[in-house]
């Protein structure tokens, strides 16, 4: 029998500054494995190359690699870092012209084998798996304010351990 499926859930979390962004980002990076999904969302400015910066440099040093220089894949649309348990692939589809050159450029791959962190993720929306986590990043009250609205699966927004995203 086929496992049931939920409705994603929705968190909304106000983040103060870049150092709340990259406080939520080592949260996630905490709890992510081979074939998880970050999709990030948002405007021009709004946080998500914190956001992926932050993450990448997390999950490195959980790996015992320290990554100080975390170029933007731009232009490369991709950038690979080989960890311990898994490769961590950073997608930046701003320049993306048709949501099939994602697959030109090896998302097949990382969604079955790898991390994956996207940014511009809306540009591919139909490729995207079914459990990715959407953190959609919009300007808040402030210069430096943010709020990230996250939607997926419950235990990917929960946790009682007090690590997880609600703590930030």
């Amino acid at each position: 029998m086929a496992a049931l499926q939920t409705a994603p859930q929705v968190q909304t979390i106000p983040l103060a500054d870049p150092a709340a962004t990259e406080a939520l980002a080592a949260a996630y990076a905490a709890r992510l494995g081979a074939g998880d999904v970050i999709a990030l969302t948002g405007d021009l400015g709004a946080g998500k190359t914190v956001f992926a910066r932050a993450l990448i440099r997390s999950l490195g040093r959980a790996a015992g690699t320290d990554i100080d220089h975390v170029p933007s894949p731009t232009f490369t649309l991709v950038q690979l870092y080989d960890l311990a348990d898994f490769t961590l692939y950073h997608f930046d589809l701003y320049r993306l012209k048709a949501p099939e050159e994602a697959w030109e450029i090896g998302i097949e791959d990382a969604f079955a084998d790898g991390v994956s962190v996207i940014e511009w993720a809306e540009r591919i929306e139909h490729l995207l798996p079914p459990h990715h986590i959407r953190i959609n990043f919009a300007f808040g009250s402030d210069e430096t304010a943010r709020i990230a609205t996250v939607t997926g699966p419950e235990e990917m927004l929960e946790t009682n351990s007090g690590t997880g995203p609600e703590t930030i």
